[in-house]
């Protein structure tokens, strides 16, 4: 009974839990799709008074003009509606728990483990996506920065360009093999 319990914990132990899709990429003449890492991610609702203390505790100034983002030391805030922002760490810091220390009126919660990244970068990147999108991805309608909730197909994403021939698809992690393999067809299809 003791080595049966012995051998239940070393089994485990030995469990990893390991992101979606990890490792998978593609690249096609003029574009890689790839997922992008781990990184940390809060759903951040709060009013018009609390911006302030929020912008300070979570170290990047919250956008307030719609489709905009900011960036700073690995943090990015991208505004999602009025009141609405999705805030992602990738430099391993915690964004809910920056939240956490302010006191003003604010809703954070973490969907680090919903949701998975998604990076479209190449020349062909905005043919890529606008093949399941139908926001004008063009540099003046989507300029460096702009981001947006929108839709990939049948998914509903949230869309940030950052740069000129690249972007980062967030989608949730129950759809990120429909997500990823829609864009990989499309990069294929781009390269012809």
């Amino acid at each position: 009974m003791a080595k049966a319990a012995a051998n239940t914990k070393a089994t485990a132990a030995s469990v990893e839990r390991r992101p979606a899709l990890a490792g998978r990429t593609l690249s096609a003449p003029g574009v890689k799709v790839e997922m992008l890492p781990p990184a940390e991610r809060i759903s951040l609702r709060a009013p018009q008074a609390s911006l302030a203390a929020l912008s300070k505790a979570l170290g990047v100034t919250l956008p307030v003009k719609p489709k905009s983002s900011a960036t700073k030391d690995g943090r990015t805030a991208l505004w999602l509606g009025p009141d609405e922002w999705m805030i992602i760490d990738e430099a391993g810091n915690d964004p809910l728990a920056d939240c956490a220390k302010v006191t003003v009126l604010h809703s954070a919660v973490g969907i680090s483990h919903r949701n998975v990244g998604i990076s479209v970068a190449g020349p062909a990147a905005a043919v890529t996506v606008n093949s399941g999108c139908p926001q004008d991805l063009s540099l003046d309608a989507f300029p460096m920065g702009a981001a947006s909730r929108t839709i990939l197909g049948k998914s509903e994403i949230v869309l940030l360009r950052t740069a000129a021939d690249a972007f980062r698809v967030e989608c949730w992690r129950s759809f990120s093999d429909y997500v990823f393999t829609l864009l990989s067809e499309a990069a294929s299809d781009a390269a012809n």
